[in-house]
This record gives C-alpha cells, structure tokens and sequence, in this order.
C-alpha cells in the first residue's frame, strides 16, 4: 500500500475524532460513576467494564471505555457499567463474579488473561478482553470462540517515543516510566530504549535511557527487565517519587506508560518546569496544561477504543468470533501525536517520526519487545 510522509499525521487526525468523542461481588469491588449505568430497564446489550485503576484514569482504560461509550450512544437500548476491581489478586473473581449479569464484558488489562475457562463456562457471554490473550487455568494461550483479544505490539509507539525524544532532549538524558512489567508494558520499555538507540545511531542524536536499580521491574517470567517501575497502575505518590528521582538525575523527557500512577509523574514535571513528557495511549495533551506552557511534549496511541467499537458491534449484528489479533502499525492502530496545537515537536522530530512510521509498517524496523527475541541495542533495523 503506497503512503506519503502525510499519511501519519492523517491517521492520527483520524485517530483524534475518535479518542476524542465521548460490583462485583466482592466488598472490595466499587461500580463507578463515569456514565454510570445507562438505562437500568435497558434492553438491548448490557456491558460491564471491569479496570484495576478506573475508567478516568486519562489514558488506557478511559480509551477502552470510549470506545463503549461510543456504542451506547448510537445505541439507546444499551447500557454500560464501569467496575473498578483495584485488587490485582481479585480480577479474575471479578470477572467470574460479574459475568452473569451482563451480556458483554470489557476486560484491559493482562491481569484479565486467565479468564479463558470462565469465558468456556459461559457460551452465551461476549468478552472482548485489551492487552492479553486468553489462558486456561494452565497458563496455556488458547482460542475462546465467545473471546476477542487484542494485543498490540507496543514497542512499536514505544519506538516512536524514544525517537522523539533522542531528538528533542536538552540534557541527553531520557526515561521511561511504567506501572507493572506486564508484557505489554516491557513492549513499551524495550521500544522506547530501541528508538534512542536508533535515533543516535541514525539521526544524529545525542542521547541515553536512565534507569534507576532500586525501580527494576521483574516480568512474568521472573526475569530482571531492568527500566524504572512504579509496581503499580494507581500509586501516584510513587509516581511522583520516581519522577523526581529521574529529574535529579538530569533526565528532561519521560515517557510515561503508568496508568493513573503516571499523574504523579507529570506533577512532577510540571513542578520541575523544565522537564517534558511523553503522553502513552491516548492524546495526553490536555493533561499537561501547566499555567500557561505545557509539559507534554506528544503522546503514543494505542488505538483501543475503535477497536473495542468494532467489536461491540458485531456482537450486536451476530457476527462477533473468537481471534487473538495482533495490532500495530501495519493495521493502523498504533501511532503518535503530530498534529499542530496538540505536541511541541520540531518540524525535523516530525519528519523522521513520518519516515520511521514507513519504516515500521513495512517491517524494516522490528523494535525489541519482551518476547520477540530482539533487544533493544541489537533489532532489525538498527545494524
């Protein structure tokens, strides 16, 4: 498919309109107010979404949740309820204690992924589950005929805002800030360290990672991922902690990929006042306001909710089918913000950002993820 260097900053056009428009039985669970409930007599789909840190965390979960909100809107007879589990421990129960009472469950997040056997149980149920593909009580990846996942190869937004940020570093020290080393969240680590590391060997960039031993993040397998994690997706007192240890450090850029705990990574920055940045999942633009200048330099997306939106409806038209999807660059769901008035990025930063997109989509540049075999200073690509 031919495309110009216009086409990212098209498709992230795009991609705004969309991301822009729009208990259970456990004591310990709380439904939230966010468009509760619509329409409790309601008779078309009922669907329930069920997050660790809440549907207004500003970034990955409110992007699944628009995508619903989306769908109830065009649909008046169906309603939505948004269920916050924050319990890591407790998400599966959650899901078993929940399913029952709705036609549709939302899952995001990989502490969602065992729900493989419920989902069994239960046939006449629809899960469109965000960030994990379904296991069995074994931990055996499976096809669910009544499971959609999505996974989305992260590294590759992640890539872009390591790029960005190699290029428009003052101090030539950038970081990356996570919540949990799931997979997904390594994905982002590994691709932001594989774009510095491109943009210094490529484009002419001066700049290094920072990590700090003390914030290490273990993945699933139990292995020392190295970056700096928070250890959680809605500590922002530690967020704020982190930040400012990365800022002592010199480090002017910070990617943040941590969930309602990267509010206080971006208090932080806001009170360092030289310090930028990097929005993950959503235009994070409007969260960066800090008087009158901003902190956020661009934001990564991930394209969750048009996806969840897809899904939606062809649960409603009967065409709804159980596929573990990859998605990245070559299906148009993952990008970064270029549009004017919503990043603070030079003209250069975005020029190569357009080439390094192709790049990507065509699959001349694979970054390191957790699980690809690639690292981040040895990836197709960079030699």
């Amino acid at each position: 498919m031919k495309k110009t260097k216009k086409c990212l900053s098209l498709l992230i056009s795009a991609i705004m309109v969309v991301s822009l428009a729009a208990c259970a039985g456990n004591p310990s669970s709380s439904s939230e107010s966010k468009d509760e409930t619509k329409a409790a007599d309601a008779s078309g789909l009922k669907i329930a979404i069920i997050t660790s840190s809440g549907v207004d965390d500003g970034s990955f979960n409110e992007n699944c949740y628009d995508g619903i909100a989306k769908f109830v809107d065009e649909n008046s007879d169906a309603s939505v309820n948004a269920i916050k589990e924050p319990d890591l421990s407790k998400s599966i129960q959650a899901v078993e204690d929940t399913i029952a009472d709705y036609e549709v469950l939302v899952l995001p997040g990989f502490n969602y992924a065992a729900c493989a056997d419920i989902a069994t149980a239960n046939p006449d149920k629809s899960i469109i589950l965000v960030d994990s593909a379904p296991t069995d009580s074994e931990g055996n990846e499976v096809v669910v005929e009544n499971v959609y996942s999505m996974t989305f190869s992260e590294q590759e937004p992640g890539f872009l805002a390591g790029v960005a940020a190699a290029l428009e570093t003052k101090t030539g020290k950038v970081a990356i800030v996570n919540g949990v080393a799931y997979p997904s969240n390594v994905n982002y680590q590994y691709g932001f360290e594989s774009g510095v590391n491109y943009a210094v060997k490529h484009l002419g960039a001066t700049a290094e990672c920072v990590e700090i031993a003390s914030y290490s993040g273990t993945d699933v397998t139990g292995a020392n991922v190295g970056g700096n994690y928070v250890g959680a997706f809605d500590d922002v007192e530690t967020g704020k902690i982190l930040g400012n240890a990365l800022i002592d450090m010199g480090v002017d850029i910070i990617y943040v990929a941590a969930g309602s705990s990267g509010n206080g990574t971006f208090t932080a920055a806001k009170e360092a006042g030289d310090v930028y940045c990097i929005g993950c999942d959503v235009d994070q633009f409007d969260d960066g306001v800090n008087g009158d200048s901003n902190i956020i330099l661009t934001s990564s997306l991930k394209i969750m909710d048009t996806n969840v939106y897809k899904q939606l409806n062809l649960i409603k038209d009967g065409n709804f089918k159980g596929v573990n999807d990859v998605l990245g660059a070559a299906q148009d769901s993952i990008g970064i913000v270029t549009e004017e008035g919503r990043q603070q990025l030079s003209d250069d930063t975005i020029s190569a950002l357009n080439d390094v997109y192709e790049l990507i989509k065509k699959g001349d540049i694979s970054p390191a993820s957790n699980f690809n075999g690639y690292l981040p200073d040895d990836f197709p690509g960079l030699n």
